[in-house]
């Protein structure tokens, strides 16, 4: 079923999902950095492209992704943020 928030096709069409890609490349500070921007384009943008609603989603999306990462880092590295 095609899902343009958490499952765009266009991004799952080879033996690895893009975004696991991004990171494997990048690493996790990396993808952390990457996540977060994204997630700052798509609140930027999402009261002018038309989308507002699917925007918003797609920011909490990367903002969850960066926030997921950040605890893998963190427990990689032994670190509490608490």
């Amino acid at each position: 079923m095609f899902d343009p928030v958490n499952k765009p096709e266009h991004y799952n069409m080879g033996e690895i999902e893009c975004i696991d890609y991004i990171k494997q490349v990048l690493g996790l500070e990396g993808f952390i950095a990457y996540c977060r921007g994204n997630a700052m384009k798509y609140q930027h943008r999402a009261e002018y492209k038309g989308k507002y609603l699917e925007d918003m989603r797609k920011h909490n999306w990367y903002s969850n992704k960066a926030t997921e990462a950040l605890e893998e880092l963190y427990a990689s590295q032994s670190i509490s943020d608490t």
